[in-house]
């Protein structure tokens, strides 16, 4: 019988994290979801949990002492793990340090006490910031987030690369462009569904509408990070993981509108280039290095949200 690997996956409860624990586990590896649960969910992992080779620790990555036991005996870490709410960074800004790059300092070095020598790390568009290039491949510089999100999210890349470097760890960084589908808690499909069951005739569009974005499918999200991995064998891999094409807000809200069978909606715009402090307007990853070693999405950005719309709404 093959060995099966001891995997940890952080925020193994979350919307990625928990798709991404669906596939290892089929997969036949042994899992254990390490998760503080503040944006995870029970229900997304409840058919897993009388699987022998399954295990859900409720810790939080701030416990060393917590995580340290966790990383015992383990051969490969998913660190998915974050507080993924762009906005919340204008309201509160120390949580994008904490929940970010204090919670991978500690991952680290429970890594690095355990002798775990490979990781793989979700990432983000938003470490680009406002790009002058796009599509926004990964040698792109200076890297200039405008989001604290973005900014923690870069440190932790750097954490990374340094701990990789410093005490031989692979490591495998992704960086996500916006990732959607069943199981979304937060995003813009999320947020127009819960405005039009508020109210069906009307919904607001913060910004002027225009913000032109690359979204994903989940599913194709997960495939392509199992594809690069079985790939390449870099001491550190970055790959931007995105679709090929983008979308607009108001599109979205069209799309959204379709698929819950609404007519006659009449948009309002907050009015500006961005919705908040820190979104970034125009967002397309450049993903012609992901293309070069054989992958490519089948998905458009349209699809991605249609489909997860249908999801949320119960219809797929």
């Amino acid at each position: 019988m093959p060995v099966k690997n001891k995997i940890l996956v952080t925020g193994g409860a979350g919307f990625i994290g928990s798709h991404l624990v669906d596939c290892l586990m089929q997969k036949g590896n042994r899992v254990t979801i390490f998760d503080n649960m503040s944006s995870g969910k029970i229900e997304f992992i409840k058919h897993h949990l009388e699987n022998p080779d399954f295990t859900l620790i409720k810790g939080d990555l701030l416990d060393q002492d917590a995580i340290d036991r966790a990383c015992e005996d383990i051969d490969l870490i998913f660190h998915v793990a974050a507080n993924p709410d762009v906005r919340l960074g204008t309201s509160d800004t120390r949580v994008h340090f904490d929940q970010n790059i204090l919670a991978t300092y500690n991952l680290l070095e429970a890594m690095r006490k355990n002798n775990v020598i490979k990781i793989v790390f979700t990432s983000t568009s938003t470490i680009y910031g406002e790009a002058s290039v796009i599509p926004t491949p990964e040698n792109y510089g200076p890297l200039m987030p405008i989001s604290l999100y973005g900014a923690s999210k870069l440190a932790c890349e750097a954490l990374i690369t340094s701990y990789s470097h410093t005490f031989d760890i692979q490591a495998w960084i992704f960086r996500f462009a916006n990732i959607v589908g069943p199981r979304s808690t937060h995003g813009i499909t999320v947020d127009f569904i819960n405005k039009l069951r508020k109210n069906s005739t009307q919904l607001e569009i913060l910004g002027d509408g225009m913000q032109e974005k690359s979204y994903l499918h989940v599913l194709e999200c997960i495939d392509a990070i199992l594809f690069v991995m079985a790939k390449s064998k870099e001491n550190v891999s970055i790959f931007n993981i995105g679709a090929e094409d983008t979308i607009s807000a108001t599109d979205i809200g069209i799309t959204i509108a379709e698929e819950m069978e609404l007519s006659d909606v009449r948009f309002i715009y907050t009015g500006g280039s961005r919705g908040w402090k820190g979104d970034v307007p125009k967002m397309r990853l450049d993903i012609e290095k992901l293309n070069a070693i054989g992958w490519k999405p089948e998905y458009t950005s349209e699809r991605s949200v249609r489909e997860t719309a249908r999801a949320l709404l119960g219809r797929d």
